[in-house]
């Protein structure tokens, strides 16, 4: 069984208990996605979602959250789709929380338990089944409820659609929709939008704790672990979306897809592709702006794929549902995320509304 654990630094000391508790019982595959530290401020609900997140994406079978008293890790950890948070404050609700309510995700409070009653209770919540019968007929309406408020948010083991809704981002594509933006002002547009998108994409890189020396003391901070990370822009348009990226992660590694539509067959043709070496160890986001039919894409992500790539992400600015659709079909674990989606295509596969050709538009070709 792999378990996500996560705690904020109130809770931090009675974290570490559990985790070598967790150790001695044999479970070696153990996430702990922080606080590192208790002599940090932490905000629980930054620990919660990343739990929340690897449990409702089944990168982990369990969840286990600590805090305080558990009661904002349990809120803040229900808000996401999938998840089945149960604040235990003893035995008898460990149990009937696995037996009736299949819960995945544990929390606990370290200010109100002691560490024997916490780890009794974990021992419990792990070791319990669920009953299914009758409970798997109520939980399958909460499922339910969750897909119809937002079947966008409800996280699984696939790609997702990521649709930013950032008043920034918001902003900065109302301008370059605008006809009357000049080339100058569209090209440094679509690079802020692209940094602007690329800090939340990367929001749950892993950090390290390290020590830095501020001028009065020394002090716990943290610095990014050395995830690797390429940018693969599709040529040309995806030229444009670099800089912004780059500005923001300078280590990146950067490689290039070119294709052309054959006129024939109206199927992407490679005509380029020049990728990092060490492809097959980097998070790839491939760059193009304009998720049209979504055959290009399409394409770049096979091309990725068959050098090695693992981790794809696709990031546009425009997307159109017929554009998702396609990749979604072609590359079901593939994320997307776009500043925007349009309406639909008109008969000569533009975007509506869109905002015409963006590599015209970034170069001042016609």
């Amino acid at each position: 069984m792999k378990i996500a654990i996560g705690s904020d630094h109130a809770a931090f000391p009675l974290k570490s208990i559990l985790v070598a508790h967790l150790r001695e019982k044999g479970f070696e595959e153990i996430l702990d996605m922080g606080t590192d530290t208790d002599s940090l401020p932490c905000d629980y609900p930054d620990i919660a979602l990343k739990v929340g997140e690897m449990v409702a994406q089944r990168k982990a079978d369990r969840g286990v959250l600590l805090c305080g008293t558990g009661v904002g890790m349990s809120i803040a950890a229900n808000k996401m789709p999938g998840v089945y948070a149960a604040h235990c404050h003893d035995v008898e609700t460990a149990s009937m929380s696995r037996r009736h309510n299949n819960s995945n995700v544990l929390t606990l409070g370290a200010r109100i338990l002691s560490p024997e009653t916490a780890v009794e209770i974990l021992d419990v919540w792990l070791s319990t089944e669920f009953e299914g019968d009758r409970h798997s007929r109520r939980l399958s309406k909460i499922a339910d409820y969750e897909q119809k408020i937002c079947p966008s948010c409800c996280l699984s083991d696939k790609g997702k659609t990521v649709i930013f809704d950032h008043p920034l981002v918001q902003h900065k594509v109302s301008i370059i929709r605008d006809k009357n933006t000049s080339v100058k002002e569209f090209r440094e547009l679509v690079q802020e939008i692209a940094g602007l998108m690329v800090y939340e994409i990367t929001r749950n890189l892993p950090l390290v704790k390290i020590q830095v020396e501020t001028p009065l003391a020394l002090t716990d901070a943290y610095a990014l672990e050395g995830k690797k990370l390429a940018i693969v822009p599709v040529l040309r348009a995806g030229l444009g979306m670099v800089d912004g990226i780059l500005q923001l992660v300078p280590n990146a590694k950067v490689g290039h897809i070119g294709l052309y539509r054959d006129p024939e067959t109206l199927m992407p043709v490679e005509y380029y592709c020049k990728l990092p070496g060490d492809i097959s160890e980097r998070d790839i986001l491939i760059l193009d702006p304009m998720l049209a039919t979504g055959g290009s894409a399409s394409a770049a992500i096979s091309l990725v794929k068959a050098r090695g790539g693992k981790k794809v992400s696709l990031v546009c600015i425009i997307a159109a549902p017929e554009g998702v659709s396609k990749v979604h079909g072609d590359h079901p674990d593939v994320d997307i995320f776009a500043a925007a989606l349009d309406s639909h295509l008109n008969d000569h596969g533009y975007i509506v509304p869109g905002l015409g050709d963006a590599g015209d538009r970034l170069f001042g070709t016609k």
